[in-house]
């Protein structure tokens, strides 16, 4: 988590305030007049992730699973964060494996972690890190694997303009990484790879 910083709900829509103003606007208008608020709102729902721990949601684990050693994987899991370069919307979807040894992980669990990341300033590269680093360090499996595929609209509604692109990120540890059958499984069971 991130260190609480000492701004204040008034100092940040008046920083909106200011952009609007900035961009050619003027802020003080009917239909801009909530404006503010409305967008400090919108942050503190967009970047919760920095109130929160990941492996927070980690550490209750099962251990009554009959000795249950085989691939759990939850494909497809919805995500939306931003891209720390521009602040524009990311959207895409999270594939998350991992090897138990002798305890798992309510799949929510796994979903929130993901979550939690996303709702941050993100680059992907570095997100699909953190969510690999973070289930390995609480869970301590034999191997984790993460695919990330996601639209980046700092991509698409600006510079270069190029729409339906998608990125794929992946992070292997553990068996995914040195276990060939190991990582050709999990890319089998998450199938084709893709936001639409």
């Amino acid at each position: 988590m991130t260190k609480k910083n000492n701004i204040t709900r008034e100092q940040a829509e008046a920083a909106v305030k200011t952009l609007i103003e900035w961009a050619g606007d003027d802020p003080d208008r009917e239909g801009m007049l909530d404006t503010p608020k409305r967008v400090a709102n919108a942050y503190k729902d967009w970047f919760s992730g920095y109130e929160e721990d990941p492996n927070d949601f980690l550490n209750r684990t099962f251990e009554e699973v009959d000795d249950y050693d085989e691939m759990v994987t939850l494909r497809g899991i919805d995500f939306e964060s931003h891209c720390e370069h521009h602040i524009a919307l990311i959207t895409g979807k999270a594939f998350v494996a991992y090897l138990p040894k002798n305890k798992v992980v309510g799949i929510s669990k796994l979903a929130r972690v993901v979550d939690t990341y996303a709702r941050r300033f993100q680059v992907q590269e570095k997100m699909t890190a953190q969510i690999a680093k973070s289930i390995e360090d609480v869970l301590q499996p034999k191997g984790v694997g993460v695919v990330i595929v996601a639209r980046h609209a700092c991509m698409t509604t600006r510079g270069v303009h190029k729409s339906g692109v998608d990125m794929v990120t992946s992070t292997m540890t553990g068996s995914f990484r040195t276990n060939e059958a190991t990582r050709g499984e999990f890319m089998n069971t998450i199938g084709r790879i893709s936001i639409d």
